[in-house]
Formats: structure tokens, sequence, C-alpha cells
């Protein structure tokens, strides 16, 4: 973790029409994986569509390496049953970010990615400068289900002193 390039925060803001494994509804919570790093979410009980509302936090070495989003259903006394996965796409999201993004208002919209075979957008996702950051919103289509989608935001954290990217 010595050569940090920067942080990924991730916002994981809900899920929309969950596949629905118990009788009850599902307990879903959502793993963000990349490299060694993993970090998860809150359980929501018995809601096929969630309002997560997490912000986690990943560190950025290798910006080359794929960042997988799965949602679980959460069970008690036996293991997790998947509820469906996603790879989320960070390439152009860090293409914009190496431009330094000086000299633009806030709220400006900066680059618009359409969903493809390559990544797993359900709709067109929207890079946008705010507040002194940038923000990319998407809506992942999940893979490996019969129905879901899981809204998330991406934003990164450059670090003083570390190398680009």
């Amino acid at each position: 973790m010595d050569d940090l390039v920067g942080l990924l925060r991730i916002r994981v803001k809900r899920g929309i029409n969950l596949v629905n494994l118990d009788s009850v509804g599902s307990d879903p919570f959502v793993v963000i994986t990349m490299a060694s790093q993993k970090l998860k979410t809150r359980g929501v009980e018995n809601n096929c569509n969630p309002e997560w509302n997490d912000e986690l936090t990943l560190g950025i070495s290798d910006p080359t390496q794929p960042l997988i989003l799965e949602v679980y259903d959460k069970d008690t006394f036996t293991s997790h049953d998947k509820m469906g996965d996603a790879e989320i796409d960070i390439k152009p999201f860090l293409e914009v970010q190496k431009t330094g993004c000086q000299g633009f208002a806030d709220e400006t919209e900066i680059e618009i990615v359409k969903p493809s075979g390559d990544n797993c957008l359900s709709e067109e996702s929207r890079i946008v400068y705010c507040n002194r950051k940038l923000v990319q919103d998407m809506i992942l289509r999940l893979r490996n289900v019969e129905s879901g989608e899981v809204e998330i935001q991406i934003e990164w954290i450059s670090l003083s002193g570390s190398r680009d990217l």
C-alpha cells in the first residue's frame, strides 16, 4: 500500500429490483473487492429495493485492477446467497481524472459513458465536476442473476505526495 496513487470513495446508494431469495424477502448487503481489499456495506432486512447510502473507500495502487461489486443475501445459519455481481469500470473516470480538471465551473458535465458490452452500466453515466471534486454516478446491472441493479457514485481522492495516475 506504500505506492498508492489515490483513494476511491464508493457510495453504495441503493439496490433496485434485487432478486428475492427468501420467503419473506432478501436481506441484501454489498461486497466490493479490489485485489486484496474487501469492503462491505451493512445489511438491510427484508428488502429487494434497499437503501444503503454507505461509503466505502479503497486505496488504489494499480488502477488497472478490476473492481468487483457483489450483492449477497445475508443468511444467519447457512452461507450467504449470492444475488449477482458487476464489474465497476473506472477507466473512463480515471482518464478524466488525469486531465487535472482545472478551470471547470461547478456542476460541469465532463463526459458521458454509455452502456456497452465492456461495462455493466444499465444506462448512461455522467462524470461531473462538482464541489471541486470529480464524481461519477452509475447504475450497474447485476450479472449472473435474473434481475437487479445497484446505484453507486464514485469519487477520486488525491493524496499529497503520491505518484500520478
